[in-house]
This record gives C-alpha cells, structure tokens and sequence, in this order.
C-alpha cells in the first residue's frame, strides 16, 4: 500500500500498548504506519480511552503523521486492515486470579500460561482468536496476524489448525529478553548476539548462543548458575540452577523451565506467595493500577519507564521488530511460532513450533534443527501433546479431552487432582466457556 499501513491491535487498552506505540514512531520513516486502529470491549473502554489518549499525545509529540482510532466495533477497524496484532486477555485479570490461586488451593502450580492456568487461558482465548479470524477472512484476508495472546504457540496452533487463515506468526517476548539478558551479562551491544532458538512457546532452549558469529554457550551457561546473573522476566521468581545440572543439560534453558526442573521449589514459592495473597496476579493489578493512574496523566507523552515492570517487557519491541522486517523484506533473524514443516523433526511437521527464523515478506522461513537434543526431546514432546489435546477440548467442549490434556501435562499430579482443578475452574470460568455448557 503506497499510502502507508493499516494496522489493527486487538486489545488495544492493554498496558503494554504505549511500548508498542513508541516502537511505531521509532520505526516511521521504515514502517510507514498511516492508521493504528485500538480495539477493546466494553469492560475495557475506560482503560482503551485513557491509554488511547496517551497514545495519540505520543504520536502528535512525535511530529508523525499517524492517525490513532478508539473502538469497540472490531469488524469496522478490521476492514482493509495490513497487520491485526493481538494482545488481548478473555476475562482480564480476574481470570488471571483464578487461574494462579485455584490450582495451588489443591497444591498445584498456578501460573498464567502454565499447568491448570495455560489450559484454561487457552479454553477462553481460543474460540475468540478463530471468531477474529472468521472476521478476518472476510474483511481483511490479506492480512497478516500477529499473535502476542498467551498461550502464543497454542493458539497459533489453532489458528493454523482450525481456520482458514495461514498468514499468521506467533510472537512472544522470551526470545528476545533471553538475548537482551545475554547482552547485559556479557557487556555488548543487544545487535551482536544472535541464539539459535528451538522448541515450543514457554518451552524453548537456546541451542547455541552466538556473539559476532562466535559462540558464548559455554561461558553464558556457567555465568546463569550465580542466581543473581540468571537470566529471567519480572513474572518469573528465578532461584538459580545447579551447575552440574546445567553443564549436563547443554542448552540454554528459558525462564519457564523453572517451573519444570524445578517444579517442588517453585511451588513452594508460589504457596508462599499465595498464603500472603501476593500472587502475580495481585502484582499486576496494583502495578496497572499505577501505571493508568500515569497514563491519565495529559502532560504524559512517551512510555514511562515504570512498564518494563510488567513481564511483558520488549514484547513491542518484538512486535514492531518483525512487522518491520516483513514490510521491508529485512530477511534478518527471529524467534516465532510458525509451521513447523520438518524444521524440527522430533515434532509434527503440521504443528506450531517456536524457532530462529528468517523474517520475510512472504512471512518466516524455518531455519532447519533436525532433531532435538535427546535431553530435551522427551520434555517437549510431551508439552506439544498436551497443547493439542488442549485446543481439541478448545474447540470441541469436550470434557474428557479437557481432563485427558490436564492430565498429561507435568505439572499436574495425577487424573483423581486434575479433576478436582477441571471441575473447580470450569464453574469458575462458566462466563467465558460456552463450549463446555
């Protein structure tokens, strides 16, 4: 489009939209963004107006030429659309609530996307990701649809699986905070480092960690022992690794994989917290709090530094990072959910994978694995089962699929505790689950 870029953010009273607004206006004379179209629902007017309002002091400081648009009408801001970015979250923090303190009521790990609480982010996200999909077949169907709505990798899954839209990449922050971490601990410049990522959203290893083409695994794996230099996100309490174990492991471990070699800590962690009724999911209440009572603010007019308390940190950065590599055919390196298509063979070739992938305007290119180291393999393996016996119950309304995929998933216990958690969290979340009616 000569004129410049429509560019649709579903979700668009999110907390995390002035990084993307910002990472816009850095971008402008590359990334020609004429029309940024912010969509919420009608519990999220008061936050879409105050960070809208926010949005367009930025922009209107910033001298460019980019009209903002407020809406709650998602099929109007679809139409002629160039990007659809989403961000959005069904039930908005009170799920959240639900979702980490249920579970560990019955002692299991409650986490946003992980265990009971990333099935059930999943069994409310799903039908509305392939409602917008649906829309966007018929009013945009050139689009491209950038997926930042956790679990990212499940529902790029289901949107690849379950519609008819195939332009669709699935982006999370991980990858790029694990480079940005690296950088920090080695002192260099974030461009110089380059990890060749592999595996699935949450559940991702760097195989290899390069800086100017020179591999740094080793030293950065025995740099992350020392917990007060291990690399991890706001909304992951990290308690440091064993190093024999690391050593042995031989790939560079995500943040998430906390909550897997370390289950028994975490949940220790998680109860405490839980018992002083300071879940993440309180934290992050208070800190939207702080950061709209901010926005509000009309002498206000760039990102405050404040929001990379968020466990969003860099994920505009991400975002703006890829669709400008897609609109400029930048053929530049990322991490994205994408179709695997044999990249890595231990997994479906007909399956979302998270990988290193280079960024083009037809979308990502997998940069091929093969297999997976055998000591990791195992683990992810069973993580992509679990997520698609998921999206089946996602789709279907199935109760058995539902207990079946919380039972398979590594953090649950045993069948007779998953469905105590399943029954418990589908009364909970009955609002946002008409499929399971």
């Amino acid at each position: 489009m000569n004129d410049g870029l429509k560019i649709v953010t579903i979700g668009g009273g999110s907390s995390y939209t002035p990084e993307l607004i910002e990472g816009f206006i850095k971008y402008y004379h590359e990334l020609p963004v004429r029309e940024l179209w912010l969509v919420d629902v009608e519990e999220g007017r008061e936050k879409l107006e105050i960070v809208g309002n926010l949005a367009k002091r930025m922009v209107e400081k910033a001298g460019v030429p980019l009209k903002i648009y407020l809406t709650l009408d998602r099929k109007e801001a679809l139409k002629s659309a160039d990007f659809v970015t989403t961000q959005f979250r069904v039930g908005l923090l009170d799920a959240r609530k639900k979702d980490e303190s249920i579970p560990l009521k019955h002692g299991v790990l409650g986490q946003e996307t992980n265990g009971p609480g990333g099935l059930f982010k999943a069994l409310r996200t799903i039908p509305v990701i392939l409602d917008i999909c649906r829309e966007m077949e018929e009013l945009c169907p050139n689009a491209w649809l950038i997926n930042f709505t956790n679990p990212a990798g499940m529902i790029t899954e289901a949107v690849l699986r379950y519609s008819n839209i195939n332009r669709v990449v699935g982006l999370c922050n991980v990858p790029i905070g694990m480079e940005m971490g690296v950088a920090k601990l080695l002192g260099v410049e974030h461009s110089r480092v380059r990890i060749d990522f592999a595996g699935l959203n949450h559940m991702v290893y760097g195989l290899d960690v390069f800086v100017d083409g020179e591999s740094v695994k080793d030293q950065v794996i025995s740099l992350i022992n020392d917990p007060e230099k291990n690399i991890t996100m706001q909304n992951i309490h990290s308690l440091g690794w064993e190093p024999e174990f690391l050593k042995a492991l031989d790939v560079f471990p995500c943040p998430y994989h906390n909550y897997y070699y370390k289950s028994g800590d975490m949940l220790e962690k998680e109860l405490k917290n839980y018992r002083e009724g300071t879940i993440r999911a309180e934290v992050v209440k208070k800190l939207e709090e702080e950061l709209f009572e901010l926005y509000k603010n009309p002498q206000l007019a760039i990102k405050p530094p404040q929001l990379e308390k968020r466990g969003g940190a860099y994920y505009s950065d991400a975002a703006v990072r890829l669709i400008h590599s897609m609109y400029t055919d930048k053929r530049d390196i990322q991490a994205v959910n994408t179709l695997n298509k044999g990249a890595i063979t231990s997994l479906p070739y007909d399956s979302a994978v998270e990988l290193s992938c280079m960024i083009t305007k037809d979308g990502p290119k997998p940069i091929a694995v093969g297999e997976l180291p055998i000591q990791i393999r195992g683990l992810v393996q069973q993580m992509k089962s679990f997520e698609r016996v998921a999206i089946e119950a996602a789709i279907s309304g199935d109760y058995d699929k539902a207990l079946l995929a919380l039972t398979i998933n590594p953090l649950v216990p045993s069948d007779r505790v998953a469905k105590v958690i399943l029954d418990e969290m589908l009364v909970a979340h009955k609002d946002y689950l008409q499929q399971f009616h």
